[in-house]
């Protein structure tokens, strides 16, 4: 057992960084995250969505080139207390590449 744990710290530092992160997410995604994203108007939080798993970059059906935008799936935190309450629903979300916002674990 120890062999294996080796070889793979061993297989995984002669990763590239980039590959590592791609193995992390990878790993994050699979297993779920507490998300929450906040998109910003100048210093002013405007939209707050919370219990999302993951934030996905939208591929082109035919040519499957990225295109300029994220998305996902979150309670939408309607009066912005930062809790999921009754009666806030989970909802689609889309967020352009200029759009101004954080996405961080919830601490909570």
């Amino acid at each position: 057992m120890t062999l294996l744990a080796l070889v793979a710290t061993v297989a995984l530092a002669a990763c590239t960084q980039e590959k590592q992160n791609q193995l992390k997410r990878e790993i994050q995604n699979w297993t779920g995250t507490n998300g929450v994203l906040e998109v910003y108007a100048g210093d002013k939080v405007v939209k707050r969505f919370l219990k999302i798993d993951k934030l996905s970059t939208a591929l082109g059906t035919d040519d499957n080139l990225p295109r300029h935008y994220r998305f996902g799936y979150g309670v939408l935190d309607a009066n912005m207390n930062g809790e999921a309450d009754s009666g806030e629903k989970r909802v689609y979300f889309e967020i352009g590449d200029y759009t101004h916002y954080v996405f961080f674990e919830n601490p909570n």
